[in-house]
């Protein structure tokens, strides 16, 4: 009987763990072109990954790059690209958002489609799912 009680009281105990297991969100802006400020955004999103893992809770993150910034995920010539893949394969609750406007204006300035790295996925506007996303109960980070 004493066994039964105690395997009962742990997988209580289990349960309300997971019950109780917070979810959280985090949206990363980046909007120069400077490796320090894109180093910066991925060591905030590892190190708030890091904290929340080993409180057993969940966040979902997203960095969301426009204007100068979307330099940090232009194929063969983003300084943190290694950074970028590296992360997408270890952390499946990371995504990156690559602003379509900042993308067109690049491309047409450079008389050819800039190719992008096949982590981030395009969105119509990086302002605009800035403000979707904060809409939806991310929290907001500019590093």
């Amino acid at each position: 009987m004493r066994h039964f009680l105690a395997t009962a009281a742990t997988c209580i105990a289990l349960s309300a763990t997971s019950v109780w297991a917070e979810v959280h969100k985090l949206a990363i802006h980046v909007d120069e072109n400077d490796p320090f400020t894109m180093n910066l955004a991925l060591n905030n999103a590892k190190n708030v990954d890091a904290y929340y893992s080993a409180k057993g809770d969940e966040v979902i993150i997203e960095i969301v790059a426009y204007g100068p910034g979307l330099n940090m995920f232009v194929a063969d010539k983003s300084p943190v690209a290694d950074r970028i893949s590296t992360m997408s394969l270890e952390m499946d609750n990371i995504s990156f958002a690559a602003c379509g406007n900042t993308h067109r204006n690049m491309s047409k300035k450079a008389g050819k489609d800039v190719a992008l790295m096949s982590e981030a996925t395009m969105v119509p506007s990086g302002v605009v799912r800035l403000m979707e996303l904060q809409e939806d109960g991310y929290s907001y980070l500019r590093p």
